[in-house]
């Protein structure tokens, strides 16, 4: 899953890494679950995060990219632009 988010007012990178340090640190520990920051690493009012999961159940897959989604909807201090899930088999 691939996030585009927007940094209203951002300032400086270390401002933005602030604001999006958590994703790593929330979801980054969680067992078949992968995150980076993919695109947009030296821009500073825009940041692209890919999340991959991996499960032997797409029922688990959902349910974990589904926090991911969640989270980034309410509780970052971004607007979450775009979001794409792409299945792999």
């Amino acid at each position: 899953m691939r996030a585009t988010l927007r940094l209203h007012g951002c300032r400086s990178l270390k401002e933005k890494r602030s604001r999006l340090n958590g994703l790593r640190d929330r979801f980054g520990k969680s067992t078949g679950l992968a995150v980076c920051e993919s695109y947009h690493a030296d821009e500073l009012q825009h940041a692209e995060w890919t999340f991959v999961a991996v499960a032997g159940q797409a029922k688990i897959i959902d349910q974990s990219l589904g926090q991911v989604e969640q989270h980034l909807s309410t509780n970052i201090d971004a607007e979450l632009i775009n979001l794409e899930r792409e299945w792999l088999s």
